[in-house]
């Protein structure tokens, strides 16, 4: 079973499916990445994933030849076929924010396609495009870089010994503030919030610039520390809690590496690919539905709710896409109402 995997947090990682991009893709994106800000690249986070995680980073296009676009469980019509980066934007008009990307197979037969691609020795995803960088330059030296990163699934974890919260398809996300091209904070995006930190303060790869974030077992929230974080109570970091993520010093992943380069101009709401690259999908970004399942209902023999509770099931709804991260905020945490704490200490 699917799920089995993560119970104890203790398995060797398993094989996973690669999916090779054609190498001319890679001269493209090599392209791309040198008509980016120099700073934007030098400052980019370094990801430690966890070491027994089988869940790792994805190829974000492979996710569109698994899945099929449904609406309230069903199968969308007219929707183009094959669906690509592309044309996913033509969803909204058929489907709109309703549209979820839909595993094709059962996920609890393990196929194979959502344990993604392991970095290979240099932290490279090979053969699997599996973040997006986003930049928007809000003028007056102020830029902020986002990071996005994809994972074909997300395990929830264990809230009183009952798993809550997988689903397929799972975008986190790091942004670095910077003025003048110097890195002034960063964002550390978890579950339904995250956390801030001025620059200074966060940890640094062995280059002395480039943080290190943490991404969970499981979960892939990313964390400034490594360790148990419980996660019960929005911005705050606990060492324990009722559910907990866990963090480690695993494989390094350095999603540079292996991403497409975007410019997001916020008066017109429209991205770009960086050199004007024709190579690099765009029309991608623009899709306002969801990149997995939705929740199944109780009825499902896959769902399980926690004393009834749908907040508390055990197969919740798909994520949204980067459209849907706050890409113009004011704060370096997303402008969504909350207290946005800019911390300048690691510690819970």
């Amino acid at each position: 079973m699917l799920l089995s995997h993560l119970l104890t947090g203790g398995l060797a990682t398993r094989a996973v499916a690669h999916v090779r991009a054609p190498e001319d893709q890679y001269i493209f994106i090599r392209q791309a990445r040198s008509a980016v800000p120099e700073y934007v690249v030098t400052y980019a986070p370094i990801v430690y994933l966890y070491n027994t995680d089988p869940y790792r980073p994805s190829d974000i296009g492979a996710q569109l030849a698994n899945t099929q676009p449904e609406v309230n469980f069903t199968v969308v019509s007219g929707a183009p076929k094959p669906l690509t980066l592309d044309n996913l934007n033509s969803l909204n008009n058929v489907g709109g924010n309703n549209t979820y990307l839909t595993s094709v197979d059962n996920v609890q037969t393990d196929p194979s396609w959502l344990y993604g691609v392991a970095p290979d020795c240099n932290g490279k995803t090979d053969g699997a495009i599996s973040c997006a960088i986003i930049v928007n330059d809000h003028g007056n030296g102020l830029v902020d870089a986002f990071y996005m990163y994809f994972y074909a699934f997300n395990y929830g974890g264990d809230y009183l010994d009952n798993i809550i919260g997988n689903h397929v398809g799972d975008w986190e996300h790091n942004m670095v503030r910077f003025q003048d091209g110097t890195p002034q904070a960063v964002w550390y995006s978890q579950h339904d919030n995250g956390e801030a930190f001025t620059y200074n303060t966060t940890q640094k790869y062995t280059d002395g610039l480039r943080p290190i974030v943490f991404a969970a077992n499981g979960s892939h929230a990313n964390y400034a520390i490594n360790g148990t974080h419980g996660h019960g109570i929005p911005d705050i970091n606990l060492p324990e809690g009722p559910i907990n993520d866990f963090t480690n010093g695993g494989p390094i992943w350095d999603p540079t590496l292996s991403a497409y380069y975007y410019t997001y101009d916020a008066a017109s709401a429209t991205f770009a690919a960086y050199g004007n690259d024709s190579a690099t999908p765009v029309n991608w970004l623009y899709f306002t539905g969801h990149w997995g399942d939705e929740q199944y209902p109780d009825s499902d023999p896959r769902q399980h709710e926690v004393l009834g509770i749908s907040g508390l099931a055990k197969y919740s709804s798909g994520p949204t896409g980067p459209v849907d991260k706050d890409l113009n905020r004011t704060q370096v945490c997303p402008d969504n109402g909350d207290l946005c704490i800019l911390r300048t200490e690691l510690g819970p």
